[in-house]
């Protein structure tokens, strides 16, 4: 069995991913860490791997301790930026590190479906919605769908189909990422929805994925704890798994 510690056990996250590999049969739960217990309970617990749901201001420094001492991580929490992607690979070896903005199947497919639609329609816009206590706006997930838009109308030639940011900066019109206006809502009643939107001559599609609950991310958080030993280094994105 693969012994597993969930670190930021204690939040709604952290703790719903405690009760998933609880329940899994492959899978023994060793260690639930709370964001003010030290890292130490992950070694002590002897897991071979280590499941960071915290928080933005301290993913990066509890993944690359992780990592140096040899701890394979999966990692759900945002706020890893593209360079400090690049640090925590070279932090890789002995461990292996896999990070996604989103582990539900759905919102893979919908961020596959958004980078098709990127190759044909040259308006995009994105709204995500989440709860009121999510900390970072935009989220990883919308982020990582603003990537993938941008690569594929670069792939395709279509860097200028990507609207210019509106020319007064008007603060309405949402924080532009690589052409693409994205809008965050925070309140209650919302788990993690996001909509893409494209536009041509006399037409719009839109692409939307909702999580009602976060039973949606559990079976892509299994996939990768039990998954990761055998990845090379570091891996980006659950949609790497799903081939």
């Amino acid at each position: 069995m693969t012994r597993v510690a969930v670190v930021g056990a204690r939040g709604r996250m952290g703790g719903t991913v405690c009760d998933a590999v609880e329940a899994d049969l492959d899978l023994d739960l060793v260690a639930r860490v709370g964001s003010r217990d030290c890292l130490d309970l992950v070694l002590d617990a002897g897991a071979d791997v280590a499941v960071e749901f915290t928080l933005p201001t301290t993913v990066k420094a509890n993944t690359a301790w992780l990592l140096r001492r040899g701890v394979h991580t999966v990692v759900g929490a945002t706020g890893l930026s593209p360079d400090d992607l690049r640090e925590l690979e070279a932090l890789t070896g002995p461990a292996n590190c896999f990070v996604a903005p989103n582990f539900a199947v759905g919102a893979v497919l919908m961020m596959r479906m958004a980078e098709l639609a990127a190759r044909y329609l040259d308006f995009a816009e994105v709204v995500e919605s989440h709860h009121e206590r999510k900390v970072d706006a935009p989220s990883g997930t919308a982020l990582r769908t603003v990537e993938m838009i941008a690569a594929a109308r670069a792939k395709n030639g279509r860097d200028h189909a990507a609207p210019p940011p509106p020319a007064d900066g008007h603060p309405a019109r949402g924080l532009v990422v690589d052409g693409v206006p994205v809008h965050s809502v925070r309140m209650p009643g919302f788990v993690a929805s996001h909509e893409v939107t494209f536009g041509g001559p006399g037409q719009t599609l839109r692409i939307r994925h909702d999580s009602i609950d976060r039973s949606s991310f559990m079976p892509g958080v299994l996939r990768a704890i039990k998954r990761i030993p055998s990845l090379p280094g570091l891996t980006v994105g659950l949609e790497a798994l799903l081939d």
